[in-house]
């Protein structure tokens, strides 16, 4: 099976998290956190940097890491490192999903998730504070 490497930024502010809606692709209308692959040679921190700038015209900084997710899809293996960020410079503009939300803690399980992203839910439910 085809592993896939990819970093994901948690993204929050003033106690939500950001949530994106994919816009296509055997996923789509499920929710995620923003991110995307880790190139050769790039940093999981680097990646998520780039990811966020081409994606959604914004720059973060990267706080914490949560944790690596491990999760098999039914065609791929996903390794996913995620991150607790926060903006810094622009605003978070969706150039390549179709739908963005800002999310409550209480709201988190409401959420079509995408599987691997379910586990990084669990994680940010268990933070003292976002």
């Amino acid at each position: 099976m085809k592993t896939i490497h990819v970093a994901a930024a948690v993204i929050v502010e003033k106690g939500k998290v950001f949530a994106a809606c994919r816009g296509y692709g055997e996923f789509q209308g499920r929710w995620e956190f923003p991110g995307g692959k880790i190139e050769k040679g790039e940093k999981p921190e680097e990646a998520i940097r780039r990811e966020i700038k081409e994606e959604l015209a914004a720059d973060i900084a990267v706080d914490t890491f949560l944790g690596t997710v491990d999760y098999d899809y039914p065609d791929f293996h996903l390794t996913m490192e995620c991150f607790l960020c926060h903006v810094v410079g622009g605003t978070l503009t969706i150039l390549e999903h179709s739908a963005f939300r800002w999310v409550k803690r209480e709201e988190l399980d409401t959420i079509a998730w995408l599987g691997a992203d379910r586990i990084a839910v669990q994680w940010v439910k268990g933070l003292k504070s976002f």
